[in-house]
Protein backbone atom coordinates (compact mmCIF):
# COMPACT_ATOMS: atom_id res chain seq x y z
CA UNK A 1 0.00 0.00 0.00
CA UNK A 2 1.74 3.42 -0.96
CA UNK A 3 2.24 6.07 1.75
CA UNK A 4 -0.83 7.89 -0.35
CA UNK A 5 -3.62 5.58 0.25
CA UNK A 6 -3.51 5.73 4.30
CA UNK A 7 -2.87 9.46 5.27
CA UNK A 8 -2.22 8.10 8.74
CA UNK A 9 0.71 5.89 8.11
CA UNK A 10 4.32 6.62 7.63
CA UNK A 11 6.26 4.29 4.49
CA UNK A 12 6.92 1.58 7.44
CA UNK A 13 3.07 1.45 8.51
CA UNK A 14 3.99 3.55 11.67
CA UNK A 15 1.48 5.97 12.61
CA UNK A 16 1.92 9.73 12.00
CA UNK A 17 0.45 12.54 11.95
CA UNK A 18 -0.20 14.24 8.92
CA UNK A 19 1.27 16.98 7.44
CA UNK A 20 -0.95 20.08 6.97
CA UNK A 21 1.36 23.27 6.85
CA UNK A 22 1.11 23.36 3.24
CA UNK A 23 -2.78 24.01 3.27
CA UNK A 24 -4.01 27.76 3.21
CA UNK A 25 -5.96 28.59 6.54
CA UNK A 26 -9.48 28.49 6.32
CA UNK A 27 -12.48 29.61 8.39
CA UNK A 28 -13.88 25.71 9.68
CA UNK A 29 -17.09 25.42 11.53
CA UNK A 30 -18.40 22.08 12.46
CA UNK A 31 -21.61 20.97 14.59
CA UNK A 32 -21.85 17.92 16.31
CA UNK A 33 -25.01 16.38 19.11
CA UNK A 34 -25.60 13.83 21.02
CA UNK A 35 -28.32 12.93 23.79
CA UNK A 36 -28.09 12.05 27.68
CA UNK A 37 -31.10 9.75 28.39
CA UNK A 38 -32.64 9.94 31.30
CA UNK A 39 -35.93 9.69 33.69
CA UNK A 40 -38.43 12.52 33.44
CA UNK A 41 -37.71 13.05 37.11
CA UNK A 42 -34.53 13.70 36.68
CA UNK A 43 -34.60 16.30 33.64
CA UNK A 44 -37.71 18.12 35.48
CA UNK A 45 -34.67 18.36 37.73
CA UNK A 46 -32.48 19.64 35.68
CA UNK A 47 -34.82 22.19 34.48
CA UNK A 48 -35.27 23.30 37.76
CA UNK A 49 -31.93 23.63 38.60
CA UNK A 50 -32.68 21.48 41.52
CA UNK A 51 -30.14 18.75 40.80
CA UNK A 52 -27.91 18.88 44.66
CA UNK A 53 -24.60 18.97 43.00
CA UNK A 54 -25.31 22.68 41.01
CA UNK A 55 -26.43 23.84 37.92
CA UNK A 56 -25.86 21.29 35.39
CA UNK A 57 -25.98 22.77 32.41
CA UNK A 58 -23.60 25.88 33.62
CA UNK A 59 -21.20 23.33 34.45
CA UNK A 60 -21.80 21.00 31.42
CA UNK A 61 -21.23 24.25 28.92
CA UNK A 62 -17.96 25.41 30.67
CA UNK A 63 -16.65 21.03 30.44
CA UNK A 64 -17.34 21.61 26.83
CA UNK A 65 -15.70 24.48 25.98
CA UNK A 66 -12.90 23.62 28.12
CA UNK A 67 -12.57 19.91 25.93
CA UNK A 68 -12.98 21.72 22.72
CA UNK A 69 -9.76 23.78 23.68
CA UNK A 70 -7.94 20.02 24.52
CA UNK A 71 -9.03 17.84 21.88
CA UNK A 72 -5.32 17.52 20.74
CA UNK A 73 -4.72 16.54 24.16
CA UNK A 74 -6.64 13.78 24.24
CA UNK A 75 -7.15 12.28 20.80
CA UNK A 76 -3.52 11.05 19.35
CA UNK A 77 -3.50 12.43 15.56
CA UNK A 78 -5.74 15.61 15.80
CA UNK A 79 -3.43 19.24 15.49
CA UNK A 80 -3.50 21.42 17.94
CA UNK A 81 -6.06 24.35 16.64
CA UNK A 82 -6.24 28.22 17.91
CA UNK A 83 -10.11 27.77 18.38
CA UNK A 84 -11.68 31.17 17.71
CA UNK A 85 -15.31 30.16 19.32
CA UNK A 86 -16.84 27.22 21.05
CA UNK A 87 -20.88 27.25 22.00
CA UNK A 88 -22.25 24.51 23.76
CA UNK A 89 -26.20 24.87 24.09
CA UNK A 90 -28.68 22.40 25.35
CA UNK A 91 -32.57 21.32 24.73
CA UNK A 92 -34.06 19.60 27.42
CA UNK A 93 -37.25 17.00 26.38
CA UNK A 94 -39.17 14.70 28.45
CA UNK A 95 -36.58 12.18 28.56
CA UNK A 96 -33.41 13.78 27.99
CA UNK A 97 -30.93 16.33 27.33
CA UNK A 98 -29.73 17.19 23.92
CA UNK A 99 -26.09 18.64 23.86
CA UNK A 100 -25.18 20.46 20.53
CA UNK A 101 -22.06 22.24 20.41
CA UNK A 102 -20.62 24.46 17.51
CA UNK A 103 -16.89 24.89 17.17
CA UNK A 104 -15.25 27.44 14.44
CA UNK A 105 -11.56 28.43 14.20
CA UNK A 106 -9.47 29.80 11.10
CA UNK A 107 -6.94 27.01 10.80
CA UNK A 108 -5.38 24.88 8.14
CA UNK A 109 -7.92 21.60 9.38
CA UNK A 110 -11.12 21.14 10.32
CA UNK A 111 -12.78 21.26 13.74
CA UNK A 112 -14.96 18.33 13.67
CA UNK A 113 -12.96 16.47 16.38
CA UNK A 114 -13.39 19.64 19.04
CA UNK A 115 -16.96 19.99 18.37
CA UNK A 116 -17.46 16.53 19.14
CA UNK A 117 -14.94 15.75 22.27
CA UNK A 118 -16.97 19.18 23.59
CA UNK A 119 -20.50 17.28 22.73
CA UNK A 120 -19.19 14.24 24.49
CA UNK A 121 -17.42 16.10 27.56
CA UNK A 122 -20.58 17.83 28.50
CA UNK A 123 -22.89 15.04 28.06
CA UNK A 124 -20.69 13.26 30.36
CA UNK A 125 -20.91 16.41 32.60
CA UNK A 126 -24.44 16.38 32.96
CA UNK A 127 -24.44 12.67 33.76
CA UNK A 128 -21.66 13.25 36.41
CA UNK A 129 -23.78 15.83 37.67
CA UNK A 130 -27.25 13.93 37.60
CA UNK A 131 -26.08 10.71 38.53
CA UNK A 132 -26.93 10.26 42.52
CA UNK A 133 -30.19 11.33 41.27
CA UNK A 134 -30.41 9.02 38.79
CA UNK A 135 -28.11 5.72 37.69
CA UNK A 136 -30.14 4.89 34.75
CA UNK A 137 -28.88 7.63 32.44
CA UNK A 138 -27.35 6.51 28.90
CA UNK A 139 -24.89 8.85 26.37
CA UNK A 140 -25.49 8.07 22.83
CA UNK A 141 -25.95 9.35 19.32
CA UNK A 142 -22.53 11.71 19.09
CA UNK A 143 -22.99 12.57 15.83
CA UNK A 144 -21.58 15.15 13.87
CA UNK A 145 -24.01 16.81 12.07
CA UNK A 146 -22.55 19.78 9.92
CA UNK A 147 -19.75 20.73 8.63
CA UNK A 148 -17.96 23.85 6.74
CA UNK A 149 -14.39 24.94 5.44
CA UNK A 150 -11.37 23.78 3.90
CA UNK A 151 -11.30 21.98 0.74
CA UNK A 152 -14.16 19.41 1.08
CA UNK A 153 -16.10 22.14 1.22
CA UNK A 154 -19.90 22.04 2.98
CA UNK A 155 -21.28 19.11 4.53
CA UNK A 156 -24.74 18.49 6.35
CA UNK A 157 -26.35 15.18 7.95
CA UNK A 158 -29.03 13.64 6.36
CA UNK A 159 -31.50 14.18 9.26
CA UNK A 160 -33.42 10.83 8.19
CA UNK A 161 -30.58 9.11 7.80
Amino acid sequence: MSDRSLSHLDPFSGTRMVDVSPKEATHRRALARCQVAMKPETTAKVANNAITKGDVLAAARVAGIQAAKRTAELVPMCHPLLVGAVHVDFTIGDDYVEVEAKVEAVDRTGVEMEAMTACAIAALTVYDMCKTTDRTMSIGQLMLWEKTGGSSGVWKRDPLL
